[in-house]
């Protein structure tokens, strides 16, 4: 259906849309315990678009209390492995089912263009939980290599309540990473998205429990940061954290871990990722498509975003040529429209934002070769266009902060061991690129980039079953493949003795000092 809906179809389903805002708990939809509320309110138009409940610290015990009682009752991680895996499945059938009122829900609360929400971020949802489903009966434990007479085996154990905290960039998508790998292991959970993105994330805890997932399990508490966020890092009943976003919040629940029950907080967080295109790159046009649609893609609010172009200087001019004459072809537009490839920005207030890191790397010399300025696209909505800044140098503000816009910085090198330092040369430390005709500059730029991710002759090419995360200020968590399960359980031993007295005599070498 989603293929075939025009622009008209779709602003007529958001005028139609009546969006559920209250909190999950325990398998039901119910309102904030003091009653408050907050208004999500739509980027594409300013309108609001509902009341969404504010929750309180109150709202965090009751979830963690539901998602406690059915961790410890077993309604779900006791379940035989191909019973949950079936539920798990259903589920990624739910969400492709509803995929139209899924990426109705992300276009209108974060401006994403309603194809890429169809095709990519509600599609890469249900195909994470899918595949996460499908691990389930595939995990296997070990057996320790002991002395005879004693079996010694390692099975991997849910931790109980892992608590999520997700970002609004792609709300569906890492909260898919997030929730599929630790409801999978048999953990229960209670996620708290972002304020700006809540809709979707109920609606996706709604296509659970329809899919038959036992009530408990996943639950969904909205509100301010500050308040349900920082209540759900502090509970002492929360066993984990995972949480994707901003390296200073990030930060602060490390502390408020230390502060209650030391829970382990898995972090992704920011990027500066580097771009860097040698003098050899064997496909120009290529790599200028990459680098545009690597910085420009979501309207640049991707925390692997390029946003460092670092290109040798004798292939710069040629090369940024191209980037712009592409940059210029990409106009924003109606989120709502199917044609359109870039969407709005999260909010007013962070349109604001991004016209101040331009407006600041002009007063530090930099050249704006294009865009540069908000445009209106729908009135009421916080549009920019992709934005091209030549001559920045690494030190510069806006080439070590993470912008999180549509905004490029051209950074020249003198050769490869230069745009080498460059990339480096950067407290993050998520994700990297290097175009070159050179296998054995390929292969040493590969090895040396301090990232996690390294792309070559490609960008943002990616596949579930890859780990995702970074070093450094990038944070230390892995969304994706297998080792995401390792956030969500812990190793137990388990040692039996079946040829000889239970009790080991004393020197014995086998025994625990």
């Amino acid at each position: 259906m989603a293929a075939v809906a025009t622009h008209a179809d779709w602003v007529r389903r958001a005028g139609e849309l009546v969006p559920e805002g209250r909190a999950f708990v325990d398998g039901a939809f119910v309102a904030a315990a003091g009653g408050a509320t907050f208004p999500s309110v739509s980027p594409r138009d300013g309108r609001v678009l509902a009341e969404v409940a504010a929750c309180t610290p109150a709202d965090v015990d009751r979830a963690v209390a539901a998602a406690r009682a059915a961790f410890e009752d077993g309604r779900w991680r006791r379940r035989p492995p191909a019973e949950r895996k079936a539920v798990m499945l259903r589920w990624a059938e739910l969400l492709r089912a509803r995929a139209d009122e899924l990426a109705l829900l992300e276009s209108l609360e974060v401006g994403k263009p309603i194809t890429d929400a169809v095709t990519v971020d509600v599609a890469g949802a249900a195909g994470c939980v899918q595949w996460y489903g499908e691990a389930i009966d595939k995990l296997y434990g070990e057996v320790g290599p002991v002395r005879e007479g004693a079996l010694a085996v390692v099975t991997r154990e849910p931790l109980g309540v892992v608590g999520a905290i997700v970002p609004w960039n792609y709300p569906l998508i890492i909260a898919a990473w997030k929730v599929a790998p630790a409801i999978a292991t048999g953990n229960s959970v209670v996620l708290k998205p972002a304020e700006q993105s809540s809709l979707s994330a109920l609606l996706l805890a709604r296509t659970a429990v329809e899919a038959g997932l036992p009530p408990g399990v996943l639950n969904v508490v909205p509100g301010l940061g500050p308040v349900a966020g920082e209540a759900l890092a502090r509970h002492p009943g929360v066993d984990a954290l995972a949480f994707t976003g901003s390296g200073e919040t990030g930060a602060h629940l490390l502390s408020c871990s230390a502060a209650s029950n030391a829970k382990p907080v898995e972090l992704e967080l920011g990027g500066k990722s580097a771009h860097v295109v040698l003098a050899d790159c064997p496909d120009l046009d290529a790599a200028a498509e990459a680098v545009a649609w690597g910085i420009f893609y979501n309207a640049g609010q991707t925390c692997n975003a390029g946003s460092r172009l670092v290109v040798e200087r004798p292939i710069a001019a040629e090369l940024v040529e191209r980037v712009v004459a592409i940059a210029r072809g990409i106009v924003p537009g109606d989120p709502l429209d199917p044609a359109t490839r870039l969407g709005a920005l999260v909010s007013a207030e962070h349109l604001a934002t991004v016209d101040g890191w331009v407006r600041r790397a002009e007063s530090d010399g930099a050249v704006v070769a294009c865009g540069g300025a908000p445009v209106e696209v729908v009135p009421g909505g916080a549009y920019y266009p992709p934005t091209v800044l030549t001559g920045v140098t690494n030190d510069q503000p806006v080439a070590r902060h993470e912008v999180f816009g549509p905004v490029l910085a051209v950074i020249e090198a003198d050769d490869p061991a230069h745009a080498l330092a460059i990339a480096n040369d950067s407290p993050y430390g998520l994700a990297g690129a290097v175009w070159t005709a050179d296998l054995a500059t390929a292969h040493w730029m590969a090895r040396e980039l301090r990232v996690g991710t390294v792309w070559v002759n490609t960008f943002d090419a990616t596949d579930v079953s890859l780990p995702f995360g970074g070093f450094g200020a990038s944070g230390h968590g892995r969304d994706k493949s297998l080792h995401a399960l390792h956030a969500c359980t812990r190793p137990k031993t388990t040692w039996i003795e079946h040829g000889r007295p239970a009790v080991a005599a004393a020197g014995d070498p086998g025994r625990t000092p």
